[in-house]
């Protein structure tokens, strides 16, 4: 997979080694730390307290799989300091009017993209900031002892990325990459930053507050002269590399993903609703073939009912947990 701008995060080439163990428990050790001394988790819902039984149910179920299909969505995320869409009470939808852009609105209108980059720039610093939590970091380790078969996220936040993830599909794209809509060509997400401090070296605005995708909440007044490039090569429309609502997954990634769903024996979702069809349709195909499916996420999910095992508590409380996997 090429990621453009992260490369340089990438883990070094590892095995199952004591070593790797101990560098990875090390860096669980330091992300666990960083969330037990917040002094709050304010995008991360209200959860019951950790059910053991369950708990239980879900560490064997991952015991039980040797190639497990993972899909990941904004719920990991959270505990990283991102906001989500869907989260009861705390949610983007939840707590404003605000909705994220639509696919035929940045395509047809200037004005909306105009006011799209003009949040995204403000909102991008903070953005590309996250980091993994010890979610992401324990998905990474069950990649590297070979118990994760592949990994499917609907974020776009490239947090996967910086865990070191390598089986992984950005099901919607990430805002780390910017593709042109008429020759193209994809550049990093940094590389458009230069371009907007450049065409725009003396336009603030004040920033009211930041959205799940990355774009500051500004006036429609302080957009007004902001400027926006055009692609380097041919003048065409440049679009962040993702997958807009109202936009739809490209058929070939689709396809991918059920591949590699195919090869898989179990399948675990993590910290998504499943409301978006785009990650729901890969569900329903695991249970039409009859493979075992877990979920992990606080709230009710639109595939409940078809979960043998199902934990209502957070990520980064639950996989670190699930440690002692079994080398086979």
């Amino acid at each position: 997979m090429v990621f453009f701008g992260y490369n340089e995060m990438r883990l070094h080439n590892v095995s199952k080694t004591a070593g790797f163990r101990g560098w990875w428990f090390q860096k669980h050790r330091l992300a666990s730390m960083a969330t037990q001394t917040a002094s709050s988790l304010p995008f991360v819902p209200n959860s019951p307290p950790l059910d053991c039984a369950q708990q239980e149910q879900l560490q064997q179920f991952i015991y039980s799989s040797q190639q497990l299909f993972v899909m990941t969505g904004a719920g990991i995320s959270t505990e990283s300091g991102i906001p989500d869409y869907r989260s009861e009470g705390v949610g983007l939808f939840a707590k404003t009017d605000r909705r994220p852009i639509q696919h035929k609105e940045f395509i047809q209108s200037a004005s909306a993209r105009q006011r799209y980059w003009a949040r995204n720039f403000l909102g991008w610093s903070q953005f590309s900031s996250h980091e993994p939590n010890a979610a992401h970091w324990a998905l990474n380790y069950w990649e590297k002892l070979g118990k994760l078969h592949w990994l499917v996220t609907q974020n776009v936040d490239a947090l996967h990325t910086k865990a070191g993830s390598q089986c992984l599909t950005e099901l919607h794209g990430c805002t780390h990459r910017i593709i042109c809509l008429g020759c193209g060509l994809r550049i990093a997400r940094s590389e458009l930053q230069d371009r907007f401090i450049a065409l725009n070296p003396m336009w603030t605005a004040e920033v009211q507050g930041v959205a799940p995708d990355g774009d500051a909440f500004i006036t429609e007044e302080q957009i007004i002269h902001f400027r926006i490039p055009a692609c380097a090569t041919c003048g065409g429309i440049l679009k962040p590399d993702v997958t807009f609502f109202g936009d739809s997954v490209s058929p070939a990634k689709v396809t991918d993903v059920y591949q590699h769903l195919s090869e898989s024996d179990a399948v675990l979702v993590v910290g998504s609703s499943l409301q978006v069809y785009s990650g729901y349709r890969f569900i329903l195909a695991a249970y039409e073939k009859k493979l075992p499916i877990a979920i992990l996420n606080i709230g009710p999910t639109r595939a409940d009912h078809l979960a043998s095992v199902k934990v209502a508590s957070r990520c980064g409380k639950v996989l670190p947990e699930i440690l002692t996997l079994r080398e086979t």
